[in-house]
């Protein structure tokens, strides 16, 4: 791979782009494929891969009776959540595990610190700007867990109008149909509201915060899932 290439993908990658690199099997040249190239092959490769694209399959396709590797990488998963309570401990464990980049977003460092959360990034910033510094992609979800409207409804205001794929927020039904009223008056549509999951998880009976955080990564796994199905990725 040319030192340009490598430099380039190297770019895409941390930048938090699909990188799609296209390898023709016989002679060994290779294409960074993208939507900004308006060239005849670079066309012909995103037809033809757009459903490799979209699940992130890497596979040999043949265009134009050449057969070429489509080598596709997409960001990381990712799991920004707000609010270093309890139940953020055992979910940042588990959404790791699961192949999630996880980021703790809380002002009160006393709470969100590399003590309580080894290995796992933290922003001690106030969520709506940590959130607008960060940026929200297709491959992201977002849980508010404070209980706090201050910082819950800071990081809705910077989530519900992005392309997180998920956003949830814990709370009981009165609080969530608090949250909502509050939502409303901050003039957010129905359909952005609606978006919510709250609340939060999948209802398993879940009590201990181990057990709310794996209904949490379930309820996010399968969002996911249905959001790959429905080809909005």
């Amino acid at each position: 791979m040319k030192d340009e290439t490598l430099n380039l993908i190297l770019t895409e990658k941390n930048n938090r782009n699909t990188i799609i690199v296209a390898t023709d099997i016989i002679s060994g040249e290779q294409l960074i494929i993208s939507e900004n190239n308006d060239s005849e092959i670079n066309n012909k490769i995103l037809l033809a891969a757009k459903n490799n694209i979209m699940h992130g399959k890497s596979e040999v396709l043949e265009i134009d009776s050449k057969k070429w590797f489509i080598n596709i990488s997409l960001p990381p998963l990712r799991l920004i959540t707000i609010g270093a309570v309890h139940i953020a401990q055992p979910l940042a464990e588990i959404a790791t595990i699961s192949g999630y980049e996880v980021t703790i977003i809380d002002p009160r460092a006393a709470f969100a610190n590399n003590q309580r959360f080894p290995d796992i990034k933290i922003m001690n910033d106030w969520p709506e700007e940590a959130i607008n510094n960060i940026g929200i992609d297709n491959r992201t979800a977002v849980v508010t867990l404070t209980h706090d409207p201050k910082l819950d409804d800071s990081a809705l205001n910077a989530v519900l109008k992005s392309n997180a794929f998920y956003i949830g927020s814990l709370g009981s039904k009165k609080t969530h149909n608090a949250r909502i009223q509050r939502l409303k008056k901050s003039n957010f549509s129905d359909y952005e509201i609606n978006r919510i999951h709250g609340p939060i998880g999948l209802d398993i009976g879940a009590k201990s915060p181990q057990e709310i955080a794996i209904s949490i990564i379930s309820e996010i796994i399968s969002t996911r899932k249905k959001f790959e199905f429905n080809g909005d990725n």
